[in-house]
């Protein structure tokens, strides 16, 4: 009684204090709350490594009060023979609901360890202390059909050996982890509540999967990924932990699974690079659609003269059957397309011989050109045509440089470099491999594919269809 009472004033001594207070933690500090927090969780594993005895009435005792306040069983019925029956057939109904695996002595099911008593434990202290939660977890399931329960007694014994492998129960502190969680603090039975917030994750996460009971580890894999994902967080407080769980649906954890997925080392295996690289000439050709429709649509572009007045217009588009470049001067900046039919002058796309830009270009080399601004020079290109012949241009923008410097060169049959031609090969090349690999959620795609079987010994087979 003193030991508890001790561990009450030091926690909250620890809450007041060093947790709550405004200034920060330091390493030292954080260091010896991280022993504290396990030397206290070390105090479970007696508990932990304990098996049920099933000729013990006071361990034997816990398990009726579970189906006492689960189902109210209030009147029990007579110590006759003949009601010996039935409350044998009543209690294996009971504990079939209650989700034992072991449906006529559950307490067969207490003597794995881990978890041993421990997991009967949380299982009490969740039934006494939230019995509106208890109640309504244990009746639902057992409403549900067979195949889409979720086992109460089951899911609390795995839960609770998952929880002590996450925080660790039962092994010595290290030397250099300052790696502790301030909820643990803020509550006399720390530990039961956690399990108690997390039994009802596990339900919740269990109907949002509409798993079955062949789904129990599958289900279980995600219960612990939102744990330990929640805790990463390191939330000050209980209620804080649980309102992070609440933003960690089941469906949130697979937008997660497949964001980093495609950010990680699963993303470069070799299946996934090889993907890419057969389906990367498609992308490629529809960016090079884009461009060469958005020449046929055209652009206005200045006019720049040796005294960098920009007050002249000229507009240059490509013909729809992508042979001629039509250009003409311009009084005024368009509102809309100009019509080709309105171009005075025509460059057929078989007489271009080169694409140059920045300081390549003629009308950058020229004199008055040589004082341009690096914002000019980085929009010039020019069309280099017969002998001594160019059509120059100066990009209203960045992006319009792209578009028509990979449009020119698409033409040419060259390789379209441009930054805007590498980002959209990124992005639609990225979604195009998610889209893909839908109907491979959860599924580990390995780095090899699977081995050639060896070849029959013979080919003297045939099948007869009769």
């Amino acid at each position: 009684m003193a030991n508890i009472l001790a561990q009450k004033q030091l926690r909250s001594i620890i809450l007041t204090h060093v947790i709550r207070a405004q200034r920060a933690i330091n390493n030292e500090m954080a260091h010896q709350l991280y022993v504290l927090q396990v030397l206290t969780f070390n105090l479970l594993e007696d508990r932990m490594m304990t098996k049920m005895d099933p000729q013990d009435q006071a361990q034997r005792d816990i398990i009726f009060e579970l189906r006492r306040i689960a189902f109210d069983a209030e009147s029990e019925p007579n110590n006759s023979s003949g009601s010996m029956e039935k409350r044998k057939s009543m209690y294996t109904r009971d504990y079939k609901k209650l989700g034992f695996i072991n449906h006529v002595n559950p307490a067969m099911d207490f003597t794995q360890t881990p978890p041993g008593m421990l997991a009967l434990d949380n299982m009490l202290y969740f039934a006494k202390h939230h019995q509106d939660a208890y109640i309504r977890i244990v009746l639902e399931n057992s409403s549900r059909e067979d195949k889409h329960e979720c086992p109460f007694g089951r899911s609390s014994i795995e839960l609770t050996k998952m929880l002590c492998e996450i925080l660790k129960v039962g092994e010595l502190p290290s030397e250099t982890c300052n790696d502790f969680h301030p909820m643990f603090f803020t509550h006399d039975r720390s530990f039961e509540e956690f399990f108690c917030i997390c039994i009802q994750l596990l339900n919740k996460t269990w109907k949002e999967m509409r798993a079955t009971s062949e789904d129990f580890n599958k289900v279980m894999q995600v219960v612990k990924e939102q744990v330990m994902r929640a805790l990463t967080t390191k939330p000050s407080s209980l209620d804080q932990f649980k309102s992070k769980l609440q933003n960690l649906s089941y469906t949130e954890i697979l937008k997660i699974r497949q964001s980093e997925r495609m950010n990680q080392e699963d993303f470069q295996s070799r299946p996934i690079l090889e993907l890419k690289e057969k389906i990367q000439p498609e992308i490629l050709e529809l960016i090079k659609q884009q461009r060469l429709n958005r020449l046929v649509e055209g652009t206005c572009f200045r006019k720049l003269n040796c005294r960098r007045r920009q007050d002249k217009f000229w507009y240059c588009r490509l013909s729809p059957n992508h042979k001629v470049l039509h250009y003409g001067d311009l009084e005024e900046s368009p509102q809309g397309e100009v019509p080709h039919d309105s171009l005075q002058d025509k460059l057929p796309v078989a007489d271009i011989k080169a694409v140059v830009t920045g300081k390549d270009c003629p009308h950058m080399k020229e004199k008055g050109a040589l004082k341009q601004n690096k914002e000019v020079l980085e929009l010039a290109f020019s069309i280099l045509y017969d002998s001594n012949c160019q059509l120059n241009f100066i990009a209203p923008d960045k992006h319009e440089y792209c578009i028509w410097t990979d449009g020119l060169n698409a033409l040419l049959g060259k390789d379209m470099m441009s930054d805007l031609t590498r980002n959209d090969l990124d992005t639609l090349l990225s979604m195009e491999i998610k889209l893909r690999l839908l109907d491979l959620e959860n599924i580990q795609i390995p780095d090899a594919p699977p081995p050639i079987p060896k070849e029959p010994s013979n080919y003297d087979f045939v099948y007869d269809c009769n």
